[in-house]
């Protein structure tokens, strides 16, 4: 047990030497000692030192009571940096390796330098250039100097304790370099500051001014200027100013006044400003436009052109052009001129005024028309009942052209400005004196044009009936309202056309077929032309007859009649008449089922067809005799041993018969002789049940089917052999 404490306490013994070396080893590096802190720049201070064995890195700390400021360099010398111009700060060090930071060494003071003075520079005149500057902090004097920016020419500085110095005999339109600081009370130097300007440039010299007389456009042209960046040319009158900028040396100024003087003068300009004014230069324009134009025609043929005198004009011009192209001019240093014309002609007048800076603007061009003449080869293009349209040659200055129809009392006018013109609203079969007019909106009408006489085509009769008569010829009647006019009617239809003529008040139409529809109009005829249509008036025919009729009895009392189907019949209508009465059906189908008839009977059957309007055709008459009624009282009776006989009463009025027996071996039949009322039927075999049916024979041989059925059974042994049984019977089928 105490040998164990032993090595315990051996164990602790050594674990707290190694702990005193480790200690030992990480200890922070040397304080380091400042040598010198010192400002060059108003915003730091640079520090310098001797370097610190086994040092990584410096903390440098400057403070001014107010707030610090810490920087971390790799050696000396180090700058602390963002500081305040003009002020006292303590600076330490503090040396830095991986043991940690070392003590801060003792503090030195330094004081950052004065600012720079911020400049404000401005050009007052070509040659000048005025620095000033605010206040600067601390400071008792500034130091300013200016040079060429091209480094070119002598350096001009200016010490001074004001905040405003002032370069001159500066060259004009040149770049300088200005540079000033400020020194505080031991004459140590702040920052610099450093800025440009150019100096303002000379006004240009040489102007040069052309005028345009007739866009009334100045073109100013001038020298260069050293410097100058942009010129404005101005141009000044009793009334208004104009002005344009460039970069360049010519400029123009538009649009100018006329009749005006302008003095014009010229400036350049820089970043630093404008240059005085040029000397001006005077320009008179052209003279303005005459006015108050007047064009009088006292005389025909010849026209008086005046106006009013104008400022600044010297003589003037006026031009006279027809619409022919042609132009005459007068020169006079009055105010009229006197012209030859011709009717039907516009003439353009327009009036300069001149001087020596040229022709004046052209004022308002004013136009003349002379009286036109009347129109010539006059045409009629159509003539017809209500209106006659009218072509003539175009007429020289015709503006308008107005056309009169006159018939007694009566007038209708038509006004166009395209030699044609369409009058409408006339009376139809009626005399008209008609005058074509050239009007001008200035002169007027000329009256002197001579009239036509032209006739209307004849009035549109008016169709007062259409009536049939047996043989299918259809007159139609018209109320005649023309002198010597001649009439035709036209039945139009699917089928074609259909025509008649006559002079009078009615003609005939012929040949029109069965189940048609037509238009009838009727048209009047002149020498002056033809009438318009009449009012159309619908023809319906008769409906067609169906092309053929087919009976058939159907059973002893019901008879089907069919037929063709009838063009344009709608309905029709089947009748039946004997001495006895009358059957009829109206059906839209082309076939009918007629009852109550009467077997053996005589009867007449007619057909009708109906069209949708009610015409109705009598087709068909026809006699037809019904069929013989069915016999009554069918007995069967046994002829020994493979016979039988059947018999029957006859129905009334004549017939030929016919039996037929139906069974499972076979169909038998027999015919009775003339007159008889039964038939034998030999070699039937017994032993089975038989069907027995007696029909009336039709002339035609056609044996009817729709009698009735009886049913018997033929026995083959017993004490029944021989017997025939009746065990019902059925209808036919």
């Amino acid at each position: 047990m105490a040998e164990g404490q032993e090595k315990c306490l051996s164990l602790i013994g050594f674990s707290l030497i190694c702990l005193k070396m480790v200690v030992s080893a990480k200890t922070a590096p040397e304080i380091p000692a400042i040598a010198q802190a010192y400002s060059k720049v108003s915003s730091s201070i640079t520090v310098e030192w001797a370097a610190v064995p086994g040092a990584t890195s410096y903390l440098l700390t400057a403070e001014d009571g107010d707030t610090v400021m810490e920087t971390v360099v790799a050696s000396s010398p180090g700058t602390v940096t963002g500081l305040k111009a003009a002020t006292v700060y303590q600076i330490t060090i503090r040396s830095i390796s991986a043991a940690g930071r070392s003590q801060a060494s003792t503090p030195k003071q330094a004081k950052t330098v004065l600012a720079a003075p911020v400049l404000e520079v401005s050009s007052p005149s070509p040659d000048s250039i005025l620095v000033r500057w605010e206040a600067v902090y601390m400071a008792t004097g500034f130091s300013v100097s200016i040079m060429r920016a091209n480094g070119l020419g002598r350096i001009w500085k200016e010490n001074t304790t004001n905040t405003s110095v002032t370069f001159s005999s500066l060259d004009a339109g040149t770049l300088y370099t200005i540079k000033a600081y400020a020194w505080n009370a031991n004459g140590i130097p702040g920052d610099d500051a450093t800025c440009n300007q150019r100096t303002s440039p000379r006004a240009p010299a040489n102007i040069h001014v052309s005028f345009d007389s007739g866009a009334l456009k100045a073109s100013v042209s001038w020298n260069p200027v050293e410097g100058a960046f942009n010129y404005t040319v101005k141009a000044r009158s009793d009334s208004s100013e104009q002005s344009c900028s460039t970069a360049l040396r010519a400029c123009s100024l538009s649009p100018l006044q006329c009749g005006t003087d302008y003095f014009i003068s010229v400036f350049s300009s820089n970043d630093a400003g404008a240059s005085e004014s040029s000397s001006a230069v005077t320009l008179r324009t052209v003279a303005c436009a005459p006015g108050r134009v007047t064009i009088l025609e006292d005389i025909p043929g010849h026209l008086s052109v005046t106006w009013s005198s104008v400022d600044r004009g010297d003589y003037y011009v006026a031009f006279v052009k027809s619409d022919d192209g042609l132009e005459v001019h007068c020169n006079t240093s009055l105010t009229h001129c006197n012209f030859l014309s011709e009717c039907g002609f516009t003439y353009f007048i327009s009036v300069f005024a001149y001087n020596k800076a040229g022709q004046s603007p052209l004022g308002d061009v004013f136009n003349y028309t002379t009286a036109p003449c009347c129109p010539s080869d006059i045409n009629p293009v159509l003539v017809s009942s209500d209106r006659v349209e009218m072509a003539w040659s175009p007429v020289r200055g015709a503006e308008l052209y107005e056309t009169k129809a006159r018939a007694g009392s009566s007038v209708v006018e038509c006004n166009d400005t395209v030699p044609a013109c369409t009058l409408s609203a006339l009376q139809c079969d009626t005399k008209y004196e008609i005058t074509v007019y050239s009007f001008s909106e200035i002169r007027g009408s000329n009256m002197s044009c001579s009239p036509q006489l032209i006739t209307t085509a004849p009035c549109s009769p008016e169709i007062k009936s259409i009536s049939r008569d047996e043989s299918s010829t259809v007159t139609v009647q018209w109320q005649a309202a023309n002198e010597d006019a001649r009439y035709t009617v036209t039945a139009r239809g699917a089928q074609g056309l259909i025509r008649c003529q006559g002079s009078g008040w009615a003609c005939a139409l012929r040949g029109l077929p069965c189940g048609s529809v037509f238009s009838i109009t009727a048209v009047a005829e002149t020498p002056a032309g033809k009438s318009a249509p009449s009012y159309s008036v619908p023809l319906e025919t008769v409906p067609c007859c169906p092309a053929g009729l087919i009976i058939t009895q159907v059973t002893q009392s019901i008879i089907n009649v069919s037929w063709s189907i009838a063009t344009v019949a709608q309905t029709y209508v089947t009748v039946l008449e004997s001495h006895t009465g009358q059957s009829t059906c109206h059906t839209h189908q082309n076939h009918c089922l007629l009852g109550c008839i009467t077997c053996g009977s005589s009867y007449t059957l007619g057909l009708k067809a109906v069209s949708a309007t009610g015409l109705t055709s009598e087709c068909i008459y026809q006699s037809y005799s019904s069929s013989a009624c069915c016999p009554l009282g069918v007995k069967v009776y046994r002829l020994g041993s493979n016979g039988i006989r059947i018999y029957w009463q006859a129905s009334r009025g004549s017939a030929n018969y016919s039996a037929d027996l139906y069974g499972s071996k076979g169909v038998f039949t027999c015919a009775p002789s003339a007159g008889l009322r039964f038939c034998d039927i030999t070699q039937i075999p017994c032993g089975d049940v038989y069907t027995v049916m007696v029909s009336p024979v039709a002339e035609t041989g056609l044996k009817l089917t729709f009698c009735p059925k009886k049913i018997y059974s033929v026995t083959c042994s017993g004490s029944t052999l021989g017997m025939v049984i009746y065990r019902g019977k059925r209808n036919a089928e």
